[in-house]
């Protein structure tokens, strides 16, 4: 006998979605109760019939013993309806045995189907469901195993791949991690970061901000073509001093002097990277050397620089620049050479100390750009002296040493400008398409005299943005100018060479939009690893700042908020905001002590001692 009503009678038991109602009262709509004693009013067709009755009660529908596998058996491969099932089964049709054969059938492994039409399955059907449903049980126990070796942070050479998913979180390579939200972390980089450290998958001080930018980590693999055959100005009579920060290994400029002319040598990376090259477009898809605290990635194979490296060979190849500076500062009789030369490399401090003993050749150097210093500040440009700091990693440690402000740097820096400005002028004269250097004046502010004028002037100024039309630098107090002293670690300075190379040799130029092209494809590298860079920087003054927790020193209050007080730690050009009880006031010294280090979320907080 069929089952089937069009409309339910009183005291039968229903299906509705997947749990099993008694009607209570047949109207336009019917009332059905649902376990729990929870009544709702439905339509007909938001329920199935499954016996009609009499069911006085849901709690009659308790666990019943039958011959499942057995009814099973006999109906493998064929179909029937709930009725015969349940009698097949259980030897009799009750609300209570109907219920419990649907949820046989519910379970879908034997049987599947509705009501009214069930199918039983055929052996092989059923065997590979029980197959995926160990398969499934074994990986929610192993997923269990897992986050129970996670949670005690003791995890196997096994889970090394499953890692890899907080990992591509960590650094930026997705937005969602399974395991970290099993865990009970919020999706963010750096809770990952936790994560991998707490586990031991990353070390303790594990840098992950230049892998957040998409930065490759490794050198240029590709071949250098040898050195062309072509005329250079012999310049190897001339003393010539590259003069560069302690350790510095990519020597790209070097000083000399001729009968009150200045030289400027730079590495002539150009004579081997030509425009349409491999080594080109290497360097342009990287934009730049990347300078980090335990190490240099480099935009070229390290091949070029040993070549290149001005005062790494005996006798190097340069593009040089020769100029002279009137008594108003102002640049005169330039000229463009492809020289060799012969120079020897300086640390600033050794250059210092020979300019203060009066070695003649630095000292008549120093004047030149003190007099073309004197010119850009007449401009406007701004001298923002504020700490800076030499950062090293070497075996797990960091070292940080303050640069103290010297002459012999003044010197270096100005003669790079001038250099770029007469690079600049030179293409201008030519009309050769260069990238120029260019910043807007500020909007407001005074030149400051103070650290916290200096620290509120240097946010007066936009960035410098590199444009095929010549225009004022402001802060460097320069009408034009162009990068062209960094080949070996900049792109833009190494185009600015190809370019002068090719006017040079009667060649053909790249026009305006093949520059622009590249320099827009170089500066969006370069906005990665200038960001890389920052960070990594902060990274390991913090690490510095954990593996020293009783850390003190002074800070100098730069700015005041309502809530807290920016201060600048000098000895580790650090920018920081302390809480303070007392009134401060600005450039007033603090004495600071580290409090507490978060280094994925890289800062610090300090507590105040009193006034230095």
């Amino acid at each position: 006998m069929s089952i089937h009503q069009a409309t339910p009678p009183v005291d039968s038991l229903v299906l509705y979605k997947v749990r099993p109602a008694r009607v209570v009262s047949v109207g336009d709509k019917i009332e059905i109760e649902l376990d729990g004693g929870q009544s709702k009013r439905v339509r007909p067709k938001d329920i199935e019939l499954l016996h009609p009755g009499p069911l006085r009660n849901l709690d009659e529908l308790g666990p019943q013993a039958g011959e499942l596998t057995e009814a099973w058996e006999l109906l493998e491969g064929g179909e029937t309806n709930l009725k015969d099932l349940t009698e097949l089964a259980f030897n009799d049709f009750t609300p209570a045995t109907a219920w419990a054969a649907w949820q046989l059938v519910a379970e879908g492994l034997n049987f599947s189907g509705t009501p009214q039409a069930i199918q039983a399955h055929a052996r092989e059907v059923v065997e590979h469901k029980l197959a995926e449903r160990a398969s499934k049980e074994a990986a929610e126990r192993d997923w269990q195993a897992f986050l129970d070796r996670m949670a005690k942070a003791r995890p196997g050479p096994e889970d090394v791949e499953r890692l890899g998913e907080i990992e591509r979180l960590a650094l930026n390579r997705s937005e969602h991690s399974r395991i970290l939200e099993a865990l009970g972390y919020q999706q963010t980089q750096e809770n990952a970061h936790r994560a991998l450290v707490r586990v031991g998958h990353w070390p303790t001080s594990f840098n992950p901000h230049p892998l957040r930018q998409g930065i490759l980590m490794d050198d240029p693999a590709l071949e250098v073509p040898a050195l062309p055959d072509e005329e250079r100005l012999d310049l190897t009579h001339l003393t010539a001093f590259a003069i560069d920060d302690e350790g510095s290994c990519d020597p790209d400029d070097a000083l000399a002097l001729d009968d009150g002319r200045l030289w400027v040598h730079v590495a002539d990376v150009a004579a081997v990277v030509e425009p349409e090259s491999p080594l080109e477009a290497e360097a342009r898809a990287r934009g730049a050397n990347l300078y980090l605290p335990e190490g240099i990635i480099n935009m070229l194979p390290a091949g070029v620089t040993e070549r290149l490296g001005l005062g790494l060979q005996d006798v190097s190849p340069a593009l040089s620049f020769a100029l002279r500076v009137d008594t108003e500062g102002v640049l005169s009789g330039i000229e463009l050479h492809r020289t060799w030369v012969r120079v020897e490399r300086l640390t600033y401090a050794q250059a210092e100390e020979r300019l203060m003993a009066g070695d003649p050749i630095l000292s008549e150097m120093a004047a030149i750009s003190e007099r073309f210093q004197a010119r850009r500040r007449a401009n406007g440009a701004s001298r923002l002296d504020l700490p800076e700091v030499s950062l090293k990693v070497e075996d797990d440690s960091v070292r940080i040493r303050p640069l103290p402000r010297l002459k012999s740097r003044d010197l270096v820096t100005d003669a790079m400008l001038m250099a770029g400005e007469a690079a600049a002028r030179l293409c201008i004269d030519h009309q050769i398409p260069i990238p120029f250097a260019t910043q807007a004046p500020p909007e407001s502010g005074e030149e400051a005299s103070d650290l916290a004028a200096m620290y509120s002037r240097r946010r007066c100024f936009k960035p410098t943005k590199l444009s095929l039309t010549p225009d004022l630098h402001a802060s460097l107090g320069l009408p034009l100018y162009t990068r062209a002293t960094s080949p070996l670690r900049r792109y833009s300075d190494l185009l600015v060479h190809q370019q002068l190379r090719a006017w040079l040799a009667g060649r053909s130029l790249l026009d305006e939009q093949q520059v622009l092209s590249r320099i827009g494809e170089a500066d969006t590298a370069s906005l990665a690893i200038r960001r890389g860079e920052r960070l990594s920087n902060q990274h390991w003054k913090l690490v510095f700042l954990r593996d020293n927790p009783d850390w003190k020193g002074e800070g100098v209050v730069v700015g005041i908020d309502e809530r807290k007080t920016v201060v600048l730690v000098p000895e580790l050009a650090m920018e920081a905001r302390v809480r303070v009880r007392d009134e401060v006031s600005l450039n007033q010294r603090l004495r600071l002590a580290v409090n507490e280090v978060d280094l994925p979320g890289l800062s610090a907080s300090f507590r105040t001692l009193g006034v230095a």
